[in-house]
């Protein structure tokens, strides 16, 4: 998080792909770049413009090492009517930097620090760094659920702030929050219309696009049981993928052991999954956590309802589900008809 904006003048090993081969999406040049956003999913490119930086037309996709068009097309996000249909014409201070920043001034359009600082989740820290103590700088780890959730949905959820526009622009993120407040009180999540897939949403109201992992989380039951994002994740950097806390094949096994009050309630996993240990169906995450949100292009990213999505949702309301996705070519009615031979499901849930 702490280098997901980098300037290509300090640190020219940050733009992933080679400029210097030809590509029709690319009209533009390393001198042109005033900023670099991103690199595991994607790569995206700001060229700087008197006090304001706009994207540029071209987005790198690391995962198959390609380029692509980068546009924000009609109804899609809700800001695009309030802007130009020109993406040159779209700044990133209204429309992303108050995420890839530390306060950003929406009057002078100046930031504390580029990228997600230790500011960004602990608050002012110019005490705290002067005289190291617990009282004088904002923990995550040390208050209540819903303000640690907080830090993180700030930037993580798709939404608006609840005055709109600001200083003459639309924003699209939560202006005027700092951690420790109610982040209720400066944003609204997206909402979904129940039964209707939109660009942002599945019908069931599941995340449809990524940097909706807030708008999942705060519907799960594990958002209101005091479940934090701390509980899996910590952010500043661990050797598992996601940042996670342990592997993905444990993590969820620290309060889901078998036997455990939380479930599951078999024996051994095995006997909850019904795939071998070891193999990807046999990790919670396959079915709890499909990877059914848009990075780019076919990347998908993990849902984080944890609900798992039984086939006849799949055919009701069109929201994929972990059975078919992963045994590819399989009928929705195969799946529902191995589910029905599971005797810990419901077959009111699975047999519809």
């Amino acid at each position: 998080m702490a280098n997901v904006v980098r300037d290509p003048k300090v640190h020219p090993d940050a733009i992933i792909p080679d400029l210097n081969t030809p590509d029709p999406a690319v009209t533009f040049t390393r001198n042109d770049i005033a900023f670099v956003y991103g690199s595991k999913w994607k790569q995206r490119y700001f060229t700087k413009v008197g006090d304001d930086y706009f994207p540029l037309p071209a987005q790198w996709d690391v995962t198959h090492k390609r380029w692509s068009r980068y546009f924000v097309a009609n109804n899609t996000d809700w800001w695009v009517s309030r802007y130009p249909a020109d993406n040159a014409q779209r700044p990133t201070g209204p429309l992303c930097d108050g995420c890839h920043s530390v306060d950003y001034n929406v009057q002078t359009k100046q930031v504390a620090e580029w990228n997600v600082g230790c500011e960004k989740c602990h608050g002012p820290g110019r005490d705290h760094a002067a005289a190291p103590a617990r009282t004088n700088i904002f923990n995550p780890a040390r208050v209540d659920p819903v303000h640690a959730n907080d830090t993180c949905i700030q930037c993580h959820s798709q939404g608006q702030p609840r005055t709109n526009p600001i200083a003459g622009r639309y924003y699209d993120w939560p202006v005027g929050f700092r951690v420790g407040l109610n982040l209720s009180d400066f944003w609204s999540l997206e909402e979904h219309e129940p039964g209707k897939t939109t660009f942002t949403h599945f019908a069931d109201g599941s995340a449809h696009k990524n940097r909706m992992q807030g708008n999942d989380f705060v519907q799960s039951l594990m958002y209101t049981r005091g479940v934090t994002c701390a509980s899996c994740h910590d952010v500043h950097g661990t050797e598992h993928n996601a940042d996670l806390r342990r592997p993905v094949g444990t993590v969820c096994l620290q309060c889901h052991g078998t036997g455990s009050p939380n479930g599951p309630h078999t024996r051994t996993i095995e006997q909850h999954t019904h795939h071998q240990a070891g193999s990807p169906g046999g990790e919670c995450v396959a079915c709890h956590m499909p990877k059914i949100a848009q990075e780019i292009g076919d990347v998908m990213v993990r849902s984080h309802t944890f609900k798992f999505i039984p086939p006849s949702t799949t055919e009701t309301l069109k929201v994929p589900n972990a059975c078919t996705a992963c045994h590819a070519g399989k009928s929705n009615a195969w799946a529902a008809e191995a589910l029905k031979s599971w005797p810990e499901f419901s077959p009111w849930r699975v047999g519809q």
